[in-house]
């Protein structure tokens, strides 16, 4: 099965550069250039720079964001075409000035997922666009009336604690 997420780490096997502390997955072993930086931070959470992508163990769909120095900090991430097809993300250029985005092939696009006592939602407003070239990422805000929680049929995307 084929994940979603081609920048996420995967666990490796050899020599690890550090390790982290994870409440949801436990202590996990990275290197170096698995971190992603967000030199913006993410929206809310402007002080947190350094975070690690993980494809889910379980859900193909399913990716979690977690950032390096807050163990209690892990997102749920989705590439949202693989829920809404012809969703595309009206973004200024000047928004990705900070991630060094040439082309737009280097880019992957992602939105933060969360559920709540009927569905799960998708940020669509403000997705997260990553340049896996230079390991680069920025949350921004589109241009147009996106969707700040769009619902998805109940059962869709079961979210657990796995990766």
């Amino acid at each position: 099965m084929q994940s979603d997420f081609p920048g996420a780490s995967l666990i490796q096997i050899g020599a690890f550069d550090m390790r982290i502390d994870s409440s949801r997955f436990g202590q996990i072993e990275i290197v170096e250039n698995d971190i992603l930086r967000f030199p913006q931070g993410i929206i809310g959470m402007e002080d947190l720079s350094d975070w690690v992508l993980f494809a889910d163990a379980e859900n193909s769909a399913l990716g979690w964001l977690q950032n390096v120095h807050q163990a209690e900090i892990a997102l749920a991430v989705v590439s949202p075409r693989r829920f809404l097809r012809d969703y595309e993300a009206r973004i200024a250029r000047r928004q990705l000035s900070a991630i060094r985005l040439d082309q737009p092939q280097d880019a992957q696009l992602l939105v933060i997922a969360a559920r709540d006592e009927e569905s799960v939602t998708l940020n669509l407003k403000a997705p997260l666009v990553i340049n896996l070239t230079q390991r680069l990422g920025c949350q921004v805000i589109t241009r147009g009336d996106d969707e700040l929680q769009h619902r998805l049929p109940r059962a869709i995307l079961p979210l657990k604690k796995s990766a």
